[in-house]
């Protein structure tokens, strides 16, 4: 009687100190091959993208060649657009999409608050940077766009490549100057608030009287100096000038020398009412595979994965990082979406993301 209490009482005791050993040690990171297991039985997985939409076909197709059976739906256009109808299918509760990957860090702050998002932390997140990820795991960067100076080959001379905020106001691009509507484009508005900020309010009486070209977009927008309609912008977003490149346009991205490069993450989240949430697992963190980062036009959140061929680690250089903290204040970015469109006039839908 007394060993097998005594016997007892040692497999307790054994069985309690496996069990504290299993909870200090930490999870096994579900593979892909994990969440492709689930995913093969929902079969789809739809998500809405800010911007240029060809890229993400690509990938799409890359992703279901990779995993069969899998069928993705992508819903392009313009994030301040896109998020809008997320929100009317949020109210209605008929949610369309498992995803979203937008610039509008703003919403993503919003839907977490609301409870919307799932807390989900792909293999990599530990990686990233505080910036480029909500700590909590419910949004983080699906890769770190750049905003360089970009100019037309033909039409600018190497000498009068801009540096600084302040040689866009050159007298030889007068007329010549383009940007998205700072009202309309969140990137847009931060990079206006940077120089303005720096040089002051007269600084946009100054840009005005250049007769800038204001459209709505970044396509458009950087299309129109591969055209040679415009010259130059402070505004311009290098992957696309890369893709515009690669078209044989003549175009170029510089980084600038007297003022802070911007940079930005373009977040993903899954809502925790996704129809196909383990889907969506597997594409986002198929995309986040070093494999897939490293075929990125632009950098990796993920800091174990190399920079583009040419450049070095993103935050070697002297950038301006604080994009998702800036739209956290509501008030202010909405104060200073009217400050400006006093300024450029209201929004034209000019441009595109084909």
């Amino acid at each position: 009687m007394i060993v097998t209490i005594a016997y007892r009482f040692a497999a307790a005791a054994a069985a309690g100190i496996a069990a504290s050993l299993a909870a200090a040690l930490p999870a096994r990171a579900q593979s892909l091959d994990d969440f492709y297991a689930k995913a093969k039985d929902e079969g789809a997985f739809a998500f809405y993208v800010g911007g240029p939409t060809a890229p993400w076909e690509a990938r799409a197709k890359v992703f279901e060649e990779r995993f069969p059976g899998i069928k993705v739906t992508i819903g392009g256009g313009f994030s301040n657009v896109l998020d809008k109808k997320v929100d009317a299918q949020l109210a209605a509760g008929k949610l369309e999409v498992d995803a979203v990957i937008f610039q509008t860090a703003g919403d993503f702050g919003r839907w977490k608050a609301e409870g919307r998002l799932l807390a989900f932390k792909p293999d990599g997140f530990d990686k990233m940077d505080a910036a480029f990820k909500d700590a909590d795991g419910t949004y983080w960067a699906t890769m770190v766009s750049v905003v360089p100076y970009m100019y037309n080959t033909e039409k600018v001379a190497a000498a009068d490549i801009p540096n600084s905020a302040l040689d866009f106001l050159k007298p030889q691009f007068q007329g010549k100057v383009v940007t998205a509507y700072p009202a309309d484009d969140d990137v847009t508005l931060w990079v206006f608030n940077h120089i303005v900020q720096k040089y002051g309010w007269s600084y946009m009486n100054k840009y005005m009287a250049q007769k800038p070209t204001f459209i709505q977009g970044h396509l458009g927008e950087q299309r129109s100096i591969g055209s040679g309609q415009n010259l130059v912008t402070f505004d311009s977003i290098l992957d696309i000038t890369e893709g515009l490149k690669r078209q044989g346009q003549p175009v170029e991205s510089h980084f600038p020398t007297g003022d802070a490069l911007p940079i930005w993450p373009l977040l993903g989240a899954i809502f925790k009412d996704a129809p196909h949430p383990n889907s969506a697992k597997l594409f986002l963190s198929w995309l986040l595979t070093p494999e897939q980062q490293a075929k990125l036009p632009t950098w990796s959140p993920r800091n174990d994965v190399p920079p583009p061929a040419g450049y070095k680690p993103i935050l070697s250089y002297k950038v301006a990082n604080d994009y998702r903290a800036f739209l956290t204040d509501q008030k202010k970015v909405e104060e200073l979406r009217k400050k400006f469109e006093g300024f450029s006039g209201p929004i034209l839908n000019s441009g595109g993301v084909r």
